[in-house]
């Protein structure tokens, strides 16, 4: 995540971070536990744009972020009977399309509903949604594009027999995230 934030504020965003109670007691424990609901996390979501909002004067056009579990959470946000009024749409960096080795559960119901647009990144290679297996349900209802990122996996890291710089690859990834913000705001997407 450290990397990814980089990524995005060097390609021109301007990043605010939290982190879910449960990934921060199983950062401070030690001890992985499952986590929490999504009527939970959604609220931690809720929570941590109410305190930008809070903190912030120019907060009333944002765009969540969020890798594998805070990016579903953040593309559930997206829906109209949960999505905050100052929330633009939503960037996400390897969506957790179904558990690995499972792609019979498929996570993407909600997107015929999103209220707002939704962006992927997701890896070529990622086992919580591989490309061939996306290509077969493409185009995904609802307000959702999807970006390869070559050789990637469900980080974006590429294999090091690839020869690709895992930077780039996350830069290219922040930029076209960047692209699309643009493109949406000014009504060419």
């Amino acid at each position: 995540m450290e990397r990814l934030a980089t990524a995005l504020a060097t390609a021109g965003f301007r990043v605010r971070r939290f982190e879910f109670p449960f990934m921060a007691q199983r950062r401070t424990t030690g001890r992985r536990r499952p986590p929490d609901r999504p009527q939970v996390l959604l609220r931690n979501w809720r929570e941590a744009i109410d305190e930008i909002a809070h903190r912030e004067a120019d907060a009333d056009r944002l765009w969540l972020g969020g890798r594998s579990l805070g990016g579903r959470m953040a593309s559930m946000l997206l829906t109209p009977d949960q999505c905050p009024e100052q929330v633009a749409g939503a960037l996400v960096f390897g969506y957790p399309f179904h558990p690995p080795r499972r792609p019979e559960q498929w996570r993407t119901d909600h997107f015929a509903e999103l209220a707002r647009p939704l962006w992927i990144a997701q890896g070529e290679r990622d086992p919580f949604g591989k490309r061939g297996e996306l290509e077969e349900r493409m185009p995904f209802a609802g307000l959702v594009r999807l970006e390869w990122v070559t050789d990637g996996d469900h980080e974006l890291m590429p294999t090091r027999r690839s020869g690709l710089d895992p930077d780039r690859i996350l830069a290219i990834a922040a930029e076209q995230a960047r692209a699309f913000v643009g493109a949406t705001e000014t009504g060419n997407e």
